[in-house]
């Protein structure tokens, strides 16, 4: 299902991690890293917002009619207090709830394995569960699989390690594709991107 929102409302693409240098490369931070490229391919650079949230702005997609305003947000707040932050720059951007999109770390899907979905549950995840608190389900979400942890690992101690070392052999083009999938989403709508995208 595609939803229709006004072609000239801006998108909110919130990356989903936690803040400080600690957590940088931990599995639950993909969402702050994939923010991270966009905001370099749009020739951003992150800004502390009144929010408590990281925002830069900028267009994607082809010059002209085609392009998208988008707001491109990393929540400063902690991952399970995302909705707070998130909710509040959507109303001052007045971002309609469909525009939003939170890219973030899935245990239910197999390593750098890619789904985009419009609405449903949180799975366990606290920032989604933090931002459906906040403002509902209705937003889409950009799934980065990192697979179940091996053994008898908690799984909050697998989504606060690192990639291991194989892992982050392929980790860029995976961040990279996940870029990609973003950017198709917001210019070419869901179903597009699905279908290029979910593998």
């Amino acid at each position: 299902m595609d939803v229709t929102t006004d072609a000239g409302a801006p998108w909110l693409i919130v990356g989903l991690g936690n803040p400080g240098p600690g957590y940088a490369m931990n599995r639950h931070n993909v969402g702050f890293m994939v923010a991270d490229l966009l905001a370099e391919r749009i020739g951003g650079k992150f800004k502390r917002a009144k929010a408590q949230a990281q925002v830069v702005e900028g267009r994607v997609g082809p010059a002209g009619p085609a392009s998208r305003r988008v707001i491109l947000a990393k929540p400063m707040s902690y991952m399970n207090l995302s909705g707070g932050p998130v909710n509040a720059l959507r109303d001052f951007y007045k971002v309609p709830v469909a525009n939003v999109v939170a890219v973030h770390d899935e245990l239910d899907i197999d390593y750098g394995t890619l789904r985009l979905k419009l609405g449903g549950g949180d799975n366990g995840h606290n920032g989604l569960k933090s931002m459906t608190k906040a403002m509902g389900a209705d937003y889409h979400r950009v799934r980065f699989g990192i697979g179940r942890p091996p053994g008898r690992m908690q799984v909050a101690d697998f989504v606060l390690k690192d990639f291991s070392s194989a892992e982050r052999k392929e980790l860029d083009y995976f961040v990279d594709r996940t870029a990609d999938s973003v950017e198709c989403l917001v210019t070419e709508g869901l179903e597009r991107a699905q279908s290029a995208y979910n593998s």
